[in-house]
């Protein structure tokens, strides 16, 4: 993970035509370029509360690292498991409070929540357990959480009210004096962690059995990185290097995949981007109420359904939105420069996609030293490396 890097002047929050706040470049960007380091708000387990001492893998409930040896449990409710003392002595103090721990407990042992909510419900409960406890040791970063897209009127009232239901009865009163459990606040809560969340993803297994895929092992709220729009076919993308030894192990690092101008919107990919147009179109639409209309949709809503652009295994979880052509200015082309009007974005998938089998990633250039463009991109999924032959 890149540290000391200063990205405050490279980019700029927009409001964009068509697709409310953004981020844009203030200058030239050059492909492998960091434009945003963010350090999350706001942490979470990704796995139901029956499954969390199940899982393949064990995960620190501070930091979210894979447990690799022995690991120091929580002295109260003994299901929260951590890497050290250190990571214990920290959660005691902020994520997992007395609060937490009654309130989590009480969920874990209440098997009619557990018999009767899918997984969706058990991770939407644990978030709310945190978001309320953030309110409580960082009402600052509770502030910047409400502050975040996503309108409370657009969710499920069922659902809400479900979540209302099991919470209120379940859980402690809130631990600051004048808040409650009301459905407005829930709504909102809800509203804000479906629009926002970043997955951290597990260690990817190439094995043929599961075909690539992984799960989410922790969602953040990183709202740096929350005002970065989707592009099917990003000019950037993110990394997380969750297990490594560094300190800020749950940063999200942004780098640009190509060169791009001064003025371009930064965009990401809220998923891989091997999903074919109905699963992309879909997805958008249900999880973050829109419709893509950028120049790769445009070309693939004229296919017909047999005409898939590749294999529709988008597990990964990420954050963004929609709209403008992606064009590279390395050289003077643009992306998908090749005179097919059939699939004008092959160039994208060939040289930017991870050909490593079951993976799905998506490769971008190691930041430029002393201003010289590295020939080696870094997969964003499984962590390979490879050549940059073009460079």
């Amino acid at each position: 993970m890149s540290v000391g890097v200063n990205t405050e002047t490279l980019v700029r929050v927009e409001e964009i035509q068509g697709r409310g706040r953004g981020l844009v470049s203030t200058q030239p960007l050059r492909g492998g370029q960091i434009v945003l380091i963010d350090s999350p708000i706001l942490l979470y387990s990704a796995l139901a509360l029956t499954k969390q001492q199940h899982s393949t893998f064990l995960y620190c409930d501070k930091c979210f690292k894979t447990i690799q040896s022995a690991s120091v449990s929580c002295p109260t409710c003994s299901h929260q498991r951590f890497c050290s003392p250190t990571c214990l002595s920290a959660a005691l103090a902020s994520s997992h409070t007395p609060w937490v721990c009654q309130s989590l407990s009480r969920l874990r042992d209440c098997q009619d929540f557990l018999q009767h909510h899918s997984v969706e419900r058990q991770i939407q409960a644990q978030f709310l357990v945190a978001a309320y406890n953030l309110a409580f040791v960082s009402p600052s970063d509770f502030q910047i959480l409400l502050s975040l897209q996503g309108r409370a009127e657009d969710e499920d009232p069922a659902i809400v009210q479900s979540l209302h239901s099991v919470i209120s009865s379940l859980c402690p009163p809130p631990p600051i004096e004048g808040f409650s459990f009301s459905l407005e606040l829930i709504a909102a809560l809800v509203a804000k962690d479906r629009f926002n969340a970043f997955g951290l993803m597990e260690p990817l297994n190439l094995n043929e059995e599961n075909g690539g895929q992984r799960s989410v092992r922790a969602y953040g709220i990183y709202p740096k990185a929350s005002l970065f729009n989707h592009d099917c076919l990003p000019n950037a993308c993110r990394f997380d290097y969750v297990d490594t030894n560094n300190s800020g192990n749950t940063d999200i690092v942004v780098r640009m995949i190509h060169d791009v101008p001064q003025g371009r919107e930064i965009c990401l990919s809220y998923f891989p981007v091997n999903s074919n147009y109905s699963t992309r179109r879909k997805r958008l639409l249900e999880d973050y109420g829109f419709t893509c209309d950028c120049d790769r949709c445009k070309v693939e809503a004229t296919w017909s359904d047999d005409e898939g652009d590749g294999d529709d295994n988008d597990n990964e979880v990420m954050e963004e939105d929609v709209d403008e052509p992606m064009e590279a200015e390395s050289d003077g082309e643009e992306i998908g420069n090749d005179n097919s009007t059939d699939f004008p974005h092959a160039y994208f998938f060939l040289r930017y996609m991870c050909n490593r089998n079951n993976c799905w990633g998506t490769l971008a250039p190691f930041p430029p030293s002393d201003a010289k463009p590295s020939n080696l991109l870094e997969c964003n999924a499984c962590g390979d490396i490879k050549n940059d032959e073009v460079c």
